[in-house]
């Protein structure tokens, strides 16, 4: 299937997700609802054994499309969105990350998701979310069980952006390319688990994932419920949302 915002390859058991929608690569409902289709088409694919997910252009994502997240789109919204990560969970097989430039908002969750992380020296790392007036939800799940509580409401409450130097630090990232040499050490990287068998690939991962003993989907349903029962009905929310589009300031009201 041919789609306007991906692009797609499947070879030698690896699914390779290309995001394509330039200049920055923003998830709109659109673009969300192709990978959404692609990963679904996926599940019939029984020789996947491993996902990458990469982007064209001078960033990975700047995130998901902030005029999407006001009035009643917001439900549809968070619904493509978090569906992405729920289909990511049911393929089972390991997934790798390729960043270069600017891994933003929803970008940077749909990155860090992923079980391992590539980047190059270039790229940047954060959820600036909270300085439009709401939260990443996607971040707020996993970010506690990557790097603990203390660092993981540092970055969200904050917004603050990290080099991908701090983000291997942090456990983030597992490695750091130069730009230049790029494509073939993701594909060297690439190249390790190509070798080994698909069904124990997926098998280790579902053990390292209950050795945890986490309950993502309900996880993901309470920080959902916040999201949009709680969150997306104050003002400051409506607000931070409608300043980033009118290009000012917000003024916050705190209710």
């Amino acid at each position: 299937m041919a789609f306007k915002n991906i692009l797609t390859e499947f070879k030698e058991g690896v699914a390779t997700l290309t995001l394509n929608r330039a200049p920055l690569n923003v998830l709109n409902i659109e673009m969300m609802e192709e990978i959404n289709t692609y990963f679904e088409e996926l599940m019939k694919e029984k020789s996947l054994k491993l996902l990458v997910i990469q982007a064209a252009g001078k960033a990975f994502s700047a995130g998901v499309d902030v005029g999407e997240h006001l009035g009643d789109l917001v439900y549809k919204m968070i619904e493509v969105f978090h569906k992405m990560f729920r289909l990511m969970d049911s393929l089972k097989v390991p997934s790798i990350a390729v960043v270069n430039g600017s891994a933003l908002g929803g970008g940077c969750e749909l990155a860090l998701y992923c079980d391992m992380v590539i980047a190059t020296e270039k790229a940047k790392f954060g959820q600036p979310e909270i300085q439009v007036g709401v939260f990443p939800p996607i971040a707020a799940l996993v970010f506690p069980r990557m790097i603990g509580r203390k660092k993981a409401l540092e970055l969200i409450l904050s917004g603050d952006i990290i080099s991908a130097q701090e983000a291997l630090n942090l456990g983030l990232v597992n490695k750091i390319v130069p730009e230049a040499s790029l494509a073939g050490e993701a594909n060297g990287f690439i190249e390790k688990f190509k070798k080994l068998s698909g069904i124990v690939l997926k098998l280790t991962k579902e053990a390292t994932l209950a050795g945890l003993n986490d309950d993502m989907d309900q996880g993901l349903k309470a920080i959902e419920k916040i999201y949009l029962d709680r969150l997306m009905k104050t003002n400051d929310a409506l607000e931070g949302l409608k300043a980033f589009l009118d290009k000012r300031k917000p003024t916050w009201k705190d209710n």
